[in-house]
């Protein structure tokens, strides 16, 4: 699997015949560099975790480029196919849809989820499996605070890459991203993201580093745009 940030709570996931845009937030992002077309080249799906403009961003638009198929929460996938969305797959927490190389599952996430007063149902993380049995399974924690059921997330799902918010104010800080990571999960590679992007977030990932600890070696920190291949985590 290959996975590309464009900063904030973008990411880019390849493997076998799919590409998925994750919260594609990406021509208002103050921190994405490059152009949405190269971004989006090839994308098949797009996963949402929440209804927020910033994780919203440009799927209306991507999704009509490129005919990807939207997977989201019901209320929002319905709220985007009323501005232009032609496929979509439309699932709630606990739930899963199933496509020709993966399942995604969406699992709890505490936040909320509107867009211009519009409610957009349930905020929820979402796990990617890949059907390839030796490939790793991606947990996306949208945007959320800590919360004991991560555990059950952790069993039910066994997730070996974490996306992990860390920027505090709308969601965990540091501290509590990693006591997340540390004492729920365990992940082979941590991404950190949801920091950096505005004023409000903290500027960079290195207390969250910091506070890792003895896991530090774990978490990797993309520079906007770069893409790892995280195939070996499993």
């Amino acid at each position: 699997m290959k996975v590309t940030w464009f900063g904030h709570s973008a990411f880019r996931a390849e493997f076998a015949d799919t590409v998925i845009l994750i919260d594609p937030f990406l021509s208002g992002n103050p921190k994405f560099e490059g152009s949405v077309e190269k971004a989006a080249a090839g994308c098949t799906h797009v996963v949402l975790t929440h209804g927020h403009d910033d994780h919203i961003g440009d799927t209306v638009e991507i999704c009509k480029a490129t005919g990807a198929t939207l997977c989201a929460v019901y209320e929002l996938a319905v709220h985007l196919h009323e501005q232009g969305v032609e496929k979509f797959d439309p699932a709630n927490t606990g739930g899963a849809v199933y496509h020709k190389d993966f399942m995604c599952t969406f699992v709890r996430a505490d936040h909320s989820s509107s867009s211009g007063g519009v409610y957009l149902g349930n905020p929820c993380g979402v796990v990617i499996r890949p059907h390839a049995d030796d490939a790793p399974v991606l947990y996306h924690m949208g945007d959320t605070d800590i919360f004991g059921d991560m555990r059950l997330i952790a069993k039910l799902h066994q997730p070996t890459i974490g996306i992990v918010p860390i920027g505090d104010r709308f969601t965990m800080n540091p501290i509590t991203a990693s006591m997340a990571c540390r004492h729920y999960f365990d992940f082979k590679t941590v991404l950190p993201c949801h920091y950096g992007t505005f004023p409000l977030l903290i500027p960079d990932a290195d207390p969250f580093v910091n506070a890792m600890a003895d896991q530090a070696d774990r978490v990797k920190v993309p520079y906007i745009g770069q893409t790892l291949d995280l195939s070996a985590s499993v």
